[in-house]
């Protein structure tokens, strides 16, 4: 993952500093092309584990269409109300699938932390649910910018 930014080095987070915010954030925005060029921007809940940032998606929805043809995404993690207290990544590259389509529950070692990550963080549960209507995303990001706002009150 490259974390280097030219812009905005004061307010950019630390690899530290990063990793705590994407583990606590719990949706992010999900920006992708449609086959006209359109652009498409979702919502969607997210679990990081330190890597890599995993997205449950429907497997029947324009997301998940627009990616399965261009996995090419950037995603938004971003919180705060006033303006020093922005703070936010813009995560981006390709997308992976991984697991079967949809996700029924078959043994798959390669799910098994995020889906207990997306579990524990989402559903308070110990084991994922499974609804045979969405599928796993996996996002290692090529390009990361962030920023904290909070840091331009400090001297």
């Amino acid at each position: 993952m490259t974390v280097a930014q030219r812009r905005g080095r004061r307010i950019m987070m630390t690899p530290g500093e990063l990793d705590a915010f994407l583990t606590a954030q719990r949706t992010c925005r999900v920006a992708t092309v449609s086959a006209d060029g359109t652009p498409h921007v979702s919502t969607l809940w997210f679990a990081w584990d330190g890597a890599s940032l995993w997205l449950y998606s429907v497997v029947r929805s324009r997301r998940w269409a627009d990616l399965r043809r261009d996995p090419r995404v950037a995603i938004v993690v971003d919180t705060g109300e006033e303006y020093d207290e922005l703070r936010g990544a813009e995560l981006s590259g390709r997308v992976e699938f991984v697991g079967e389509v949809p996700r029924t529950g078959e043994l798959c070692a390669e799910l098994d932390l995020p889906e207990t990550l997306f579990a524990r963080k989402h559903f308070r549960l110990e084991e994922m649910p499974h609804d045979g209507r969405h599928a796993w995303l996996r996002l290692t990001p090529e390009k990361v910018v962030s920023w904290d706002f909070r840091k331009l009150a400090s001297p």
